[in-house]
């Protein structure tokens, strides 16, 4: 990721540091939504493998912050175990199937993840998981996520319509969800870094990414129970749709 101090870097720039802005808005308020909400805007400008390495860092802190505040975290781990195992497996598998698409390849498959978000998003599910099924059909789960955030970080749409389906309480939700994209996110960015698609130097603007995430993951806490969740999801996907259109036709 070379950029030089000219006026066009200088946009870019800003311009990214204001997607992570406000993806940490979203996650801070929703519990989700960093890469969902950052990685598309970024892809417009800069592609979506160095939007996805840029990401990493604050990725990391954020879900590391959030999982640490809910108390639930330990249990998390005991419940979804099987969930987080399918799903690291085929992030590494899937990252490696992704190694010779080009740019454009990439940036469909952003689209189409930020596609199926708005989808999954839109039509909640109404279903109920059965306790005595949720490790199998966890486990189902984790692989389509972990093929998902493999080839565009956006492991999101499948994993959030199984975890609304277990009927959990928002705090409770917040921090599983926390716990399990965590150990989404390891994987799939030690994987890209092993397999060459992220260097050492991408980590470095990662790091700096750190400032605006930590404004906006604080500002989204502090509106959590204060603002309507359904008028901010509403606002949400009607501008995550806009995203997507634009990366198609881009």
């Amino acid at each position: 990721m070379e950029l030089s101090l000219s006026t066009d870097a200088l946009l870019i720039t800003a311009a990214c540091a204001a997607a992570i802005l406000f993806g940490g808005i979203v996650k801070g308020t929703l519990g989700v939504g960093l890469p969902l909400l950052a990685v598309p805007i970024m892809s417009l400008m800069i592609g979506s493998t160095q939007a996805i390495a840029l990401v990493a860092v604050p990725v990391l802190v954020s879900n590391i912050w959030q999982a640490w505040q809910e108390a639930s975290w330990k249990a998390s781990l005991k419940r979804f175990w099987p969930l987080m195992l399918t799903q690291a497996i085929m992030t590494v598998i899937a990252v490696h199937w992704t190694l010779s698409f080009s740019v454009k390849q990439l940036n469909m498959l952003v689209a189409f993840a930020v596609v199926l978000a708005v989808v999954s998003m839109l039509f909640k599910p109404s279903f109920t998981i059965p306790a005595d099924k949720e490790r199998w059909t966890g486990a189902l789960v984790g692989s389509v996520s972990g093929m998902l955030g493999g080839v565009s970080s956006l492991m999101g749409p499948i994993l959030i319509s199984y975890m609304l389906s277990l009927k959990m309480q928002r705090d409770e939700f917040v921090g599983a969800v926390s716990v399990i994209y965590l150990n989404a996110a390891w994987p799939l960015y030690l994987a890209m870094y092993s397999f060459g698609r992220m260097e050492v130097v991408d980590l470095g603007y990662s790091v700096l990414a750190l400032v605006p995430m930590a404004i906006g993951l604080t500002t989204g806490q502090k509106l959590r129970h204060r603002i309507s969740e359904e008028a901010f999801r509403k606002i949400l996907l009607g501008f995550l749709t806009f995203i997507a259109v634009l990366l198609v036709i881009r």
